[in-house]
């Protein structure tokens, strides 16, 4: 299990508002901003999210590589993928795989896909067999 990741983007101001947008319908909705000066020497400013008292995914400034990095998040139902899909969508996001059923994985594996401001791509994911059902 993971603990917390770190992606660079090129705009904070532009993420933080597009990620709080994307993540809310899945109730990640926890935010902390950490001063990096707080850290070690060179420690970045980060922005972070989260949700159930942790904070996992963080934002830092720098340079980006969009293509390098997919980040999938869990959704606890179908709506809750097709409500971040479309709360992305809105906050400036390109699709990259509109909700559906991703038989290639598995029956139960329903997902949508969308490309974040800095050419990430990130996919919304209910797995059935996750949650008990």
């Amino acid at each position: 299990m993971l603990d917390h990741i770190f992606i660079s983007v090129s705009d904070t101001a532009r993420s933080v508002a597009f990620y709080t947008a994307a993540l809310a319908p899945l109730g990640i909705t926890a935010r902390v901003d950490y001063d990096g000066k707080d850290g070690p020497p060179g420690h970045p400013n980060l922005n972070g999210f989260g949700a159930k008292g942790r904070i996992f995914f963080w934002l830092r400034e720098g340079k980006t590589a969009g293509d390098a990095t997919h980040v999938g998040f869990v959704a606890n139902n179908k709506m809750e993928v097709d409500e971040a899909y479309a709360a992305a969508i809105r906050a400036g996001a390109k699709d990259n795989g509109a909700p559906g059923v991703r038989l290639y994985y598995d029956p139960r594996y329903y997902a949508a896909g969308v490309i974040d401001p800095d050419g990430y791509t990130l996919e919304f994911v209910y797995k059935s067999w996750q949650h008990g059902s």
